[in-house]
């Protein structure tokens, strides 16, 4: 069967197409033959994904799973709903998609596809139809338990959520990632799942992975992968003890390492300071439901209610104050000079683009 090539571009387009190893040796003749082996041999799979406009595919073959209690898919909730009928809340995360499809076309321009590498982070329930894209230090703990409540994967004894413990929502293999699918699998659950993410404020999220990570004392792992090459680094005349322990890293040593070239160049950031745009690839992936940190509960139970599970399962209150949590972010930056303030949203800068968070008061970078 021929394999359609199209360019990939911003531009809407009719959904996507996939290229198999097949049709790139038909398109690469002369690629040399040690290469293609390599690339054979490491299960290279390139997804084209493209939308053609706001309603995504959401009849036929692909809703065979995923069917909630009306029998409708959670796209088919989602979307099917009269425009004239839209309640304030669906009207937000309609603009929500908006703003991030204009935030793509507008500062988006290189060509790019997506590997399996890309889909690690995109976590899927094939009982609800939904594929939901976790980004640390934006609760995805709490999705985590609420997906394997969902999934079975909790255990036939535990109903809720909070039952399961922090540390056992992070075991590998609790939950199936959208990577270890065929490529046709992939393609046909893009298509018909609800895709959704949750955001945050990205310098509140990236204060909140520093405090869990480098001051609290059982993150001992942490401390010597990272705090060690931190201190090593940014830290002249660094004591013996701190060399070896790498538990006492500054916020500011931190953000030194963060804005240096040479650490991306090194390895990929941690996926706890990770741009969720290099996690999840919004440009590339048509979320359906873009959910934010400081409106949590509201948006997991919408989330809950298009996929027909609110009434099998609670997403946890969080107790969380987002005033708070701006407050603090605030106290860290106050001690970090304008030049790396700068550096720093640079850095991020995309994430605050394509989620529509502004720029905080307390940078001194104007």
């Amino acid at each position: 069967m021929k394999t359609t090539y199209v360019p990939i571009s911003h531009e809407p387009k009719r959904f996507w197409s996939a290229l198999s190893s097949r049709s790139f040796k038909m398109r690469k003749p002369r690629v040399n033959r040690m290469v293609l082996a390599m690339c054979l041999g490491s299960f290279v799979m390139v997804i084209f994904y493209f939308q053609s406009n706001l309603k995504p595919a959401t009849q036929g073959g692909d809703q065979a799973r995923g069917l909630g209690k009306s029998g409708r898919s959670p796209l088919q909730t989602l979307y099917d709903t009269d425009p004239m009928e839209l309640s304030p809340l669906q009207v937000m995360h309609q603009g929500r998609r908006e703003l991030l499809e204009e935030a793509c076309r507008s500062y988006t321009r290189k060509r790019r596809v997506l590997i399996p590498e890309d889909l690690k982070h995109v976590i899927v329930d094939d009982q609800h139809g939904l594929l939901y894209c976790y980004v640390p230090k934006v609760a995805c703990t709490n999705w985590k338990r609420v997906l394997m409540v969902l999934t079975g994967g909790a255990g036939p004894d535990r109903h809720e959520p909070l039952q399961i413990p922090a540390h056992e929502a992070h075991v590998p293999g609790r939950l199936r990632t959208l990577s270890e699918y065929s490529t046709a699998e992939i393609n046909q659950r893009l298509r018909g799942y609800l895709k959704f993410l949750f955001v945050r404020e990205p310098f509140e999220r990236l204060v909140s992975a520093y405090r869990n990570k480098f001051t609290r004392s059982y993150n001992t792992a942490f401390h010597k992968r990272y705090g060690t090459k931190i201190v090593r680094r940014e830290r002249p005349d660094a004591r013996p003890e701190a060399l070896e322990r790498g538990d006492d890293v500054s916020f500011g040593e931190f953000v030194r390492y963060l804005v240096d070239p040479a650490t991306q160049r090194e390895e990929p950031f941690n996926e706890h300071w990770e741009r969720v745009h290099s996690l999840c690839h919004p440009c590339l992936i048509h979320y359906d439901v873009v959910g934010k940190y400081e409106t949590l509960e509201e948006d997991a139970t919408y989330v809950l209610k298009l996929a027909g599970a609110d009434g099998e399962v609670r997403f946890p209150a969080s107790g969380k104050n987002t005033r708070t949590t701006g407050e603090l972010a605030a106290s860290y930056f106050k001690d970090i000079s304008p030049v790396y303030q700068r550096k720093l949203y640079n850095l991020y800068r995309m994430d605050f683009l394509l989620f529509n968070y502004t720029m905080p008061d307390y940078l001194r970078v104007h």
